[in-house]
Order: C-alpha cells, then structure tokens, then sequence
C-alpha cells in the first residue's frame, strides 16, 4: 500500500520533518535511560541506601508541588506555541501570557512548600534539603520545555540537554565521595534542572519576546486548571497505585510491580516521543484550518501503531518471564504474571495517546480530557481497594489495565463526537488477521523449545521476520521503507 501517492507535497514534507524530530526526540529518551543507569550505580555505592532514601523522599515532596505549580502548562504552552506558527507577535503574546500565569501559580506552590517545611514537624528534619526543593521548583518553571516543544526544536532540546546532563555526571563522580556528601548530590540534581533552565531563557530570546504590554494572562486559566487536573488525575492511577500496593502488602510486592511496570515504560517511550513531536505539528494545522491533511496524518500514525504494536505486545506478553529474568535476575518470578497483564498497554496506551495527546488536546477539548481522566481515576481507585488487598501486585496490574482501558474508551467516544476522528476499526481487524499466525507461531516455538536462549532467540528472529516481511513486502509501508538508508522510491 503506497501511503505517499496522491498526497500533497507539504504532507510529505511535514513527513520529513516529523522524521527528523522523531529521531531527536528518541535520541533524548535513549539519554534519559542512560545517563541514570551512569549515575545511579555509582551513587547507590557511595551515598548508601539510607542517604538516597532521604533524596528522593525529599524530591518525591518536591514533585507533587511542582506537580500544582505547572498544573497543564505543558500541554497547553505546548499547543499555544505551535497554533501561534511563525507569527512572532502572537507567540509572544502568548509565551508572555503564559509565563506570568505560570509564574503566579509556582510562587504560590513554593510559599506552601516553605510553610509546610515549618508547619509539618516530620519535615523539620529535611529542611535544608528541601530549600533546595524551592530552588528546583522555580528552576522548573524557568524551564519552559513547552515552549521549545511547541516550536518543534527538538534539535536544540535533545542537544542542550545531553550536554548538561554529560556535566551533570562528570560533576556526580569528581564531588560526591562520600556518604556525607547527599546534599551535595541532591543540589547538583537541582542545579542541572537550573543551567537547564537559564540556557533556555538566554536561547529563547532569539526567537520570542516577553512583555507585559496588553497581555491577558487569566483568558488562559480554565484550560491550564483543566489539564492540570487531568495531569493530577493520572497520577492517581498510574503513580499512587504503587503507593498503596506499598501499604496494604510487602516491599517485595512493589519491587514486583515496579520491575514490570518499568518494563513496559522503556518500549512505551519510543511511541511517547512520537506522539511529543506530532502534537505541535497538529496543533498548527487546526489552527490553520487544514483539517484533511490533519486528518491524514492521523491515519499515518493509526497505521504506523497498530502495525508494530500488534506483534510487539504478542511477543512481549509471551516472553514476559524471559524479559524480566533479563532485565532483573532471578528471584523476580512474581513478576511475571503482572508483566504479563501490563504487556497490552504498549498498544492501549499508544491508541490513548493518539486520541488524547494527537487529537483532543489539539483540538481544544479540554473538557473531554477531563471526563476521561475522572473516568480512569475512578475504575483505577476503585480496583486498587478491591483487588490489591487480595491480588496484590497481581490486582494492582489489573486496576492499572482497566483504568488505561476506560480512558481510551472515554478518548474514542469524544474523539468521535467532537472531532469526527472514529477507531480504525477496518484496519485493527485486518491487521489482527495478519498477526494470528504469528501468534500460533510463537507459541510453537515456545512450547517446543525448552532452552532458554534458544527459545529467546527463535522467537525473536521469528517475530522479526515475519513483521518485516509482511511490513515491506505485503504491506509495502512507504513510510518504514523511507527510513531505510539508500532506498529510493
């Protein structure tokens, strides 16, 4: 199937330029997995245990005020940037609109962090630490990542941030010797959120100015409050479920469900930093009013998900007990039903963000977001308090599952209704079609082959072979096939 013919020329052009921020934006997220997996061996040997339990004890405080400081100013700095296009007044107006908006609110999160620090007797302890939290939370706001995002400068973001995080560590190995040195490693935590923050600042004022000239920062309240809710919202089912699995069982059980959530969060990445650099591009042409060409790309990024996630999620359902013995060691055998249940998000997740993050948020409709996330909230909390008790990581699985499940639920409803944007249900059926003999396969071989790395092995080369045949050859993906080197249509 030839997804270029008959397109306009500026589809493909926009192709080209998704392309390459697609493959900054993954070069970033390959960064951010690796320069911890740097760090923290390092840290954990010297600091100890009980200093990097202060640390991010301390930062996890910090987080959820930063969490009410930038509410939705992501999403919606993002979105307003990109709608603004190359108009330099608009997007000034905008950015200076946003900033003081933003700033309002993350100087009130940080007066509640200093009275908590003095009100909060349990806090009194991590009170030096945590004014090193006040200077990460205005850091933060100073930040403005939306606003490069926006622009699509994803060049600049994914150069800027590995250098400062290449300093980052080398600081880390020459400063913090010895266990003493925790708030040492804390503050040079901080202070790359700061030198992040003032090359942006410097950087940004090539191409937007600030001013408080005719600005009118409260006509962008509702939706920032309603995004920042839907970004609270999520939290309640995607990170608040391990704290309770946390109290109503055993460590064990959260390492458990930690080592196959994280699993599921290194694959689920890649599809994350695509749908972060396609969210500007669609922001901008709906608010240039070029709906079929939105449309096209929509039907680009359906074709491109479901095509490798099918398999994806039916090879890493399968080899869930082989990947977490990879990944973790032995002694992590409890993980392997969880990781089992978590495996099918990398296709649910990557449909909710279609919807949700390509779609409703482009597409201004705040108020959907909200419903959905309510929606996930509400089967996500529930579940947890009548499974975990019983299931244990096994039920916190199932809730986490359910709780996505609602909310793409939710996502296609309003996606339908509001911007007339329906499920690929022709081309979800097709390609479930194509896939079912890999699956007979797969389990062959699964059964059939009792070695370890043998099975791992076949399965893997089979899975790969049989994708890539029917992607290039049945299908014949314009699109996959353009990311060959030396190919040429």
């Amino acid at each position: 199937m030839n997804w270029a013919a008959g397109l306009p020329v500026c589809i493909e052009t926009y192709m080209a330029n998704i392309k390459r921020n697609f493959f900054y934006n993954s070069l970033l997220t390959v960064a951010n997995y690796l320069f911890p997996l740097i760090v923290y061996p390092y840290v954990s040997r010297v600091l100890g245990v009980t200093n990097i339990g202060i640390c991010n004890y301390v930062d996890s405080i910090v987080h959820w005020f930063i969490l009410f400081s930038m509410m939705g100013m992501s999403t919606l700095g993002n979105r307003e940037m990109a709608a603004a296009g190359a108009d330099r007044a608009r997007r000034s107006k905008a950015f200076s609109e946003l900033i003081v908006l933003n700033l309002v609110t993350t100087l009130l999160a940080a007066l509640m962090l200093v009275v908590a620090m003095y009100a909060i007797p349990a806090l009194a302890v991590y009170r030096s630490l945590l004014w090193v939290g006040v200077v990460k939370l205005m850091a933060n706001f100073l930040c403005i990542e939306w606003f490069y995002v926006g622009t699509e400068n994803f060049r600049y973001i994914t150069t800027r941030s590995i250098l400062v995080k290449t300093l980052y560590v080398a600081a880390v190995f020459v400063f913090v010797r010895k266990a003493e040195d925790y708030p040492l490693y804390y503050l040079l935590s901080v202070l790359m959120i700061a030198v992040n923050a003032l090359i942006n600042i410097v950087y940004s004022r090539k191409t937007v100015s600030f001013s408080l000239k005719g600005i009118t920062p409260l006509s962008y309240l509702k939706p920032f409050l309603m995004l920042g809710l839907y970004m609270l919202l999520t939290s309640m089912y995607v990170t608040l479920n391990v704290t309770y699995l946390g109290a109503v069982s055993s460590p064990e059980q959260v390492g458990y469900y930690s080592t196959a959530s994280k699993l599921y969060g290194i694959v689920i990445s890649f599809f994350s930093a695509f749908t972060g650099v396609m969210m500007p591009r669609m922001s901008s042409l709906l608010s240039e009013n070029r709906e079929e060409e939105f449309r096209q790309m929509i039907g680009k990024t359906f074709n491109i998900l479901l095509t490798f996630a099918i398999p994806l999620v039916i090879y890493a359902t399968v080899l869930a007990p082989e990947i977490v013995r990879i990944f973790a060691g032995e002694g992590y055998e409890g993980a392997y039903i969880p990781a089992r249940i978590i495996m099918p998000l990398i296709l649910v997740v990557g449909l909710e963000q279609v919807f949700v993050i390509q779609i409703l948020m482009p597409g201004r409709q705040d108020k959907a977001v909200f419903i959905n996330s309510c929606a996930g909230a509400l089967i996500g909390v529930g579940l947890n308090i009548l499974l975990v008790s019983r299931l244990l990581a096994v039920g916190t699985a199932i809730a986490w599952l359910s709780a996505e499940l609602t909310v793409l639920v939710f996502a296609i409803y309003f996606s339908s209704r509001k911007m007339q944007v329906s499920f690929p249900w022709q081309l979800f059926l097709r390609l479930v079609a194509v896939y079912l003999p890999a699956l007979a396969g797969i389990l062959l071989l699964y059964l059939l082959i009792p070695a370890f790395w043998w099975r791992l092995g076949a399965i893997t080369l089979f899975t790969g072979v049989y994708t890539g045949v029917y992607v290039l050859f049945i299908q014949k993906n314009e699109i996959v096939w353009s990311l060959i080197p030396f190919w040429k249509r």
